[in-house]
């Protein structure tokens, strides 16, 4: 089978031979275009757009190219499909329909058995390419994965990056593989019966190589300012060109890719005053493209708690997105396992235990609460009215790790009997879980942030990493701050490369076998009644200080109850729910329904009670 998106951005083979180029460059006068075997630039033609147009009929797949400015700079094409020798060298014209998908079965997979892996391609293998993560694919489907989620792969500067300073958003960075491997690793992926997600940027372009502002400011919109600088213009003069931009990005991962979904980055920090926000549009050119014919899932990041972008219509159909990033549960769960309670902990310190019970029964804490982290300003809107599965629950990802100085991960911070308890809460919570790549095994790599800029923000990256830590008490020395990784070595990067052979290590080992045999259950007793589960369904009741019990209504009206205790004192006098004891640790043996049980130290167990049958 071929798949292909069009779109009107870039380079296309055309079906009689040739290839069209295009440009969008309003201010721009005159472009030419300069290939690889011509000793002269060509000139484009202008339209009234603002489009600068050419096509050369014995140009081919494979050919390479660059647009060349009034003043000689020679840019990439901002929609390339290729850039083999990085963001600054010319771009490449490739033919999607050159590779043969195997199958055209796959329909994806509901949404309701979702568990997510998320990973870093350089980092999660060896070979730190496509070619590795495929190696890894049947390892994933025995722990009980069933949708990986890749993080950022538009073209970035240098060969080691996270991925959110891309700058090509349609070219796959070109340090893991051309995009045929890409392809590859899907189809690859799919034929395991694995989803698998993408990470994309639409808030902001990369520092480096990112040359639109120099014949396209109408991409940005100086009205609104950004970590990053100017806001890209998705509501000022000129937005419906860059809105299709994004638009058909998106489009293009999930036609000509066949990923299964997106995950959108920092969607707070998307400027769009306009009336249908950006995110609603994709929405909706996802439903009437791709979403007919297959399950596509749209992820946010969103500090703002926005739930209206949550929101369900009758019989559970999204209005825009599947689900959200719930960084509050991983607040709730860092400051019980830690007792951390620096930065943005601080709106977690005085009931995390309180917050992670109404995280699992009514989706986020902040629900237009005041947070102290904000100097009391309120943050968030009501959620308790959506279904658990609107919300990815986790204890770890990328940012929670990388973002520490010096990238520890929770099993570097915490006992590991709360690990113990706390992952089997996540797990076998009615919402979809995510593991960041070597929870699973407790992995002693740190997760630490690296790029690989040029030598002229090189160092300026460097010096404002290190001050960014220096309102941190721990932090305040200068000695200290030196020894925080500096980001553009290779040997920061190199640290993070997961070491795989202490999978059978003692205690990476007994943490390996604990999340396979929490998916299993996770697999075997709860995915199968959590269709039409709707919102409101948790009941929470409070044992002492921290102790938990709550009790949802699955969508075929079992009832599903977690006792926990996420401390490190017992709870005494907590009663057992009803039913079958489906998991306990630590192992203990609970009474019957109606007596009562001292909850160890950090403790969960999970019951399940069967629909009474009419």
């Amino acid at each position: 089978m071929k798949h292909r998106h069009d779109m009107p951005f870039g380079s296309e083979l055309l079906p009689g031979g040739g290839v069209r180029f295009r440009l969008w460059a309003p201010r721009i006068a005159e472009v030419r275009l300069s290939l690889a075997d011509n000793a002269f630039p060509l000139p484009m033609e202008k339209d009234h757009a603002g489009w600068h147009l050419l096509t050369v009929p014995d140009a081919v797949a494979g050919t390479r190219y660059a647009f060349v400015l009034p003043d000689g700079l020679h840019v990439p094409d901002p929609a390339s499909r290729s850039n083999p020798d990085d963001v600054h060298a010319p771009s490449e014209v490739v033919d999607p329909q050159a590779f043969d998908w195997p199958d055209d079965g796959w329909r994806g997979r509901p949404w309701e058995e979702a568990v997510i892996y998320e990973l870093h391609v350089g980092t999660f293998s060896p070979s730190g390419d496509f070619a590795g993560v495929i190696d890894r694919l049947d390892y994933l489907v025995d722990l009980g994965v069933t949708a990986i989620e890749l993080m950022p792969l538009a073209d970035f500067p240098g060969h080691r990056g996270w991925g959110y300073d891309g700058v090509l958003p349609f070219a796959p960075e070109s340090a893991y593989g051309r995009p045929d491997d890409l392809k590859r690793l899907i189809a690859a992926a799919h034929t395991r019966g694995l989803m698998v997600l993408l990470d994309v940027v639409y808030n902001h372009f990369g520092p480096e190589g990112n040359y639109l502002h120099a014949y396209a400011r109408e991409f940005f919109n100086p009205r609104h300012h950004t970590p990053w600088g100017a806001a890209i213009n998705f509501d000022g003069p000129h937005n419906r060109t860059v809105r299709d931009f994004f638009i058909h990005n998106a489009l293009f991962w999930l036609e000509e890719y066949r990923f299964d979904g997106l995950r959108l980055d920092a969607v707070h920090a998307i400027c769009d005053d306009s009336a249908t926000h950006l995110v609603s549009e994709i929405a909706a050119a996802i439903r009437r493209g791709p979403g007919r014919d297959r399950h596509v899932y749209l992820i946010l990041e969103n500090e703002d708690n926005t739930a209206h972008h949550l929101e369900r219509q009758a019989g559970q159909t999204r209005n825009t997105a599947t689900a959200q990033w719930n960084d509050d549960i991983h607040h709730a769960f860092h400051v019980l396992a830690t007792g951390e309670t620096d930065g943005y902990y601080v709106d977690y310190a005085t009931d995390p235990a309180g917050q992670l019970a109404r995280c699992l029964s009514e989706g986020f804490a902040f629900q237009g609460d005041p947070s102290p982290f904000r100097d009391g300003a309120r943050r968030g809107e009501p959620s308790a009215h959506l279904p658990p599965g609107a919300f990815i629950d986790f204890l770890q990802n990328h940012d929670q790790i990388g973002n520490r100085a010096f990238g520890e991960r929770l099993c570097h911070l915490a006992p590991a009997a709360a690990l113990d308890a706390l992952t089997a809460v996540l797990l076998l919570a009615p919402q979809p879980p995510m593991l960041f790549m070597g929870e699973e095994f407790a992995a002693a790599q740190p997760f630490l942030f690296f790029c690989n800029f040029g030598p002229e923000l090189a160092q300026a990256v460097t010096d404002g990493r290190r001050r960014e830590f220096a309102r941190f008490a721990k932090f305040a020395d200068p000695a200290v701050r030196e020894r925080i990784p500096d980001p553009n070595a290779e040997s920061t990067f190199a640290a993070c490369m997961l070491d795989w052979n202490a999978r059978e290590l003692p205690g990476h080992r007994e943490r390996l076998a604990l999340h396979r045999q929490l998916l299993i259950l996770r697999h075997r007793h709860l995915v199968p009644r959590l269709a039409g589960m709707a919102g409101g369904q948790g009941e929470v009741t409070r044992l002492g200080e921290r102790g938990l019990s709550i009790a949802w209504t699955l969508g075929d009206k079992s009832r599903w109850t977690l006792l926990a205790n996420p401390a490190n004192l017992p709870v005494a006098h907590a009663p057992v729910p009803q039913g079958q004891c489906v998991f306990a640790v630590p192992w203990w043996n609970p009474a019957p329904h109606g007596g009562y049980v001292t909850l160890p130290p950090w403790s969960a167990a999970w019951f399940l009670t069967e629909p009474e049958k009419r």
